[in-house]
């Protein structure tokens, strides 16, 4: 698919594939669009779902809340997840354990941390050139920019989901994050991430993108053809799912107008006179 140049994009989380992409990708239009949904919780609370999300930050801590990251992220690229420990966190940022305390709660705080960034790099990153596109390519435009600034963190989301494959409450914390990302990405992308459907988008488009990123792992080339053409397959699959998801939303609704209907033709007349008295 063609794709117009962009700016630097952004790395992402990668989750453990847990349900099938459902997510619908519809332009708002028709209904004023909005950020992620309440149903799905708030984007950026992520951490604490995650395992323990980042301690209140103190007054003239960012300088020592990005050593930590950065200290962690260059940790995962040379070791699993399961082998980074606090003081081996601390002793690469050149801190003690507690400034690494003031700033975290968890090492998966950390990664947290780390996602919300990226979720804000990539939502400073102004796409108005693609305002006329089609949702699907914006969606498109949208996490390709991500995935082209994850070059520095291709080791480190290697090690990440082979983790992941051997410890389910990884994989489920990592989906957890990677969901609530994905809600932000489509709010860039112009489309309605609120409520129950619009999380069942983002889950399916966590799931899509967690697919996208294994075939990245094994693209060595530099202009990302097999990427592209991945995340193409991937989001036309996904638009298959959300006429799907569409059609049984309308299913539903009609059935339940229809079940209303028939308890109130079948309810006991005395029933009924008294919820008019109510009345």
């Amino acid at each position: 698919m063609a794709r117009k140049p962009r700016g630097p994009g952004i790395p992402s989380a990668t989750p453990g594939e847990v349900s099938p992409p459902g997510a619908g990708f519809q332009n708002a239009a028709g209904s004023s669009t909005s950020g992620p949904g309440a149903t799905a919780g708030a984007p950026g609370a992520g951490a604490g779902a995650a395992g323990g999300g980042a301690a209140p930050p103190r007054s003239g801590s960012s300088g020592n809340r990005q050593k930590i990251i950065d200290a962690f992220m260059g940790l995962l690229a040379v070791r699993p997840i399961e082998e980074i420990g606090f003081a081996d966190i601390a002793s690469r940022a050149g801190l003690s354990l507690a400034e690494l305390r003031d700033e975290f709660n968890s090492v998966l705080g950390i990664l947290a941390a780390h996602i919300k960034d990226i979720d804000r790099k990539v939502l400073a990153d102004s796409a108005s050139d693609m305002e006329d596109e089609s949702p699907r390519e914006r969606l498109f435009d949208v996490l390709m920019r991500r995935i082209e600034a994850l070059t520095d963190y291709k080791a480190a989301v290697r090690s990440l989901l082979r983790s992941a494959q051997y410890d389910p409450p990884l994989a489920l914390a990592l989906n957890s994050m990677s969901v609530r990302s994905m809600e932000w990405m489509l709010t860039a992308a112009d489309i309605d991430a609120a409520g129950t459907r619009g999380l069942i988008r983002a889950q399916g488009l966590a799931v899509l993108y967690s697919r996208v990123l294994r075939v990245w792992l094994r693209d060595d080339d530099e202009g990302l053809a097999r990427t592209m053409a991945a995340l193409d397959r991937q989001l036309a699959n996904g638009q298959r799912w959300a006429g799907f998801l569409d059609g049984l939303c309308r299913m539903h609704h009609r059935l339940c107008r229809r079940g209303e209907r028939f308890r109130d033709r079948v309810r006991p007349r005395d029933e009924r006179d008294d919820a008019a008295i109510a009345i």
